[in-house]
């Protein structure tokens, strides 16, 4: 409402100075100026105000304005001749804003012909209103090639300002789609994660039921050993162990439940071209690594055939091996992405040509818990990411290897999907 305020008051200070740019087509008082073009793209920006209200306030000003400019420079004139002689654009603009607001010019949605057509209509017949109370005065008459002035100057008028007023709505839209398009990659990339966090949680559940099923199977072991001393509180103890491992194993399953039914409902947008993917992979970690301060360039390579693929797998797997090569590249680097089909499977391919992983390294770093990264404060990271990989795939019946070559520097993430849990089912 702001804007269309400040708009407002806008229309009514620079309406009447543009109508001071003009020229006289009847040799006569009749003028045509740049107000209505002015006056017209207004009615069209400003949407919760009635353009009633707007003509009857301009067309005051306009009549101000004009009476007061020859009030200063004509001083044989008198201001009521002044005023019975300016008064008739007031009408011009008060007809112009009650045909438009009558057509609805500006409601949704928005036709630039119809438009077009209906403010060509409108200012032709404000023109003749006009032209009424001034020839009234004057006592001549209006001749055909006088209508046919007054409709070029409406054509010319009208679609002279819908030309510059669609250019900012185009870029409006423009404008719109890439805030969409970010706000598309925020979610994407935000489900992506509760993905990862679910697959970590469900594995978490099972190491607790295993545990609440050891300290159980403890408990009673020590119930039955009654030779020991002491068994008894031994076995208190291990009971309120499993319990409390219990309850929270029941809150990571309600946990698990609210994710698992976030992500479960998939609708057509959980599947897109895998090109697409690719690239919202790229852009995402183009910022990281700006971010990070290094210079690193990405290269995507997809095959055009293949069908569309589950978003939110492909991100929280290829994402994660793409960010790993982007924190193990030490300045500046090349990061190379690839997915092809081989017969019933789908191949990704990440590779960096950063420092490489040392062999020794090589067996421990599909350890969960494992990590080589420490933030600022030396903290370590949570180390869970190539393990997660691991268990995604291995899960969905596919095979995840490492290509080092320790010599060159170059490092290749391998995974291999059956085509089936990637595509959209039916």
């Amino acid at each position: 409402m702001k804007t269309n305020i400040a708009a407002f008051i806008l229309m009514i200070i620079t309406v009447p100075l543009a109508g001071e740019l003009k020229f006289y087509p009847f040799h006569d008082d009749f003028r045509v100026s740049l107000a209505t073009p002015f006056f017209f793209f207004f009615l069209l920006w400003i949407q919760r105000i009635p353009p009633v209200l707007s003509g009857l306030l301009v067309g005051i000003n306009v009549v101000t304005l004009r009476i007061a400019l020859d009030y200063l420079l004509l001083t044989d004139v008198s201001f009521e001749e002044l005023a019975h002689l300016h008064y008739p654009p007031l009408f011009y603009y008060l007809a112009y804003a009650s045909l438009f607001q009558f057509l609805r010019l500006n409601r949704l949605p928005y036709r630039p012909l119809r438009v077009g057509v209906l403010s060509v209509l409108i200012e032709f017949i404000s023109s003749l209103v006009e032209l009424s109370f001034r020839h009234s005065i004057s006592l001549t008459t209006i001749d055909l090639y006088a209508f046919g002035e007054l409709i070029l100057i409406a054509v010319i008028r009208s679609f002279f300002v819908l030309g510059f007023y669609n250019i900012i709505q185009l870029r409006q839209s423009i404008l719109n789609e890439e805030q969409q398009r970010k706000e598309k990659e925020r979610i994407l990339m935000l489900v992506s994660n509760l993905y990862e966090e679910s697959v970590q949680l469900k594995k978490t559940l099972q190491y607790s039921e295993d545990i609440t099923r050891e300290c159980y199977e403890l408990y009673r072991d020590l119930q039955n050993a009654e030779s020991i001393n002491g068994t008894a509180n031994f076995a208190q103890q291990a009971l309120r162990i499993s319990g409390k491992i219990h309850e929270i194993k029941k809150d990571n399953q309600r946990i698990l439940a609210g994710l698992s039914k976030m992500i479960a409902d998939q609708s057509s947008s959980d599947y897109m071209n895998p090109v697409e993917i690719g690239q919202l992979i790229v852009r995402t970690n183009q910022k990281y690594a700006v971010s990070s301060g290094k210079d690193i360039q990405f290269l995507l390579e997809v095959e055009e055939t293949l069908p569309p693929m589950h978003v939110y797998t492909l991100l929280s797997l290829i994402n994660n091996l793409t960010a790993n090569a982007v924190e193990a590249i030490l300045n500046k680097g090349i990061i190379k992405i690839s997915v092809r089909r081989l017969n019933d499977f789908i191949e990704f391919r990440v590779s960096d040509n950063g420092p490489g992983i040392p062999p020794k390294k090589r067996k421990v770093i599909f350890t969960p818990g494992y990590t080589s990264k420490y933030d600022v404060s030396g903290k370590p990271s949570t180390g869970i990411g190539l393990s997660y990989v691991q268990e995604v795939v291995k899960d969905r019946g596919g095979q995840f290897e490492l290509l080092d070559e320790w010599e060159t520097g170059k490092t290749v993430f391998i995974i291999h999907l059956p085509i089936d849990e990637l595509t959209e089912k039916g």
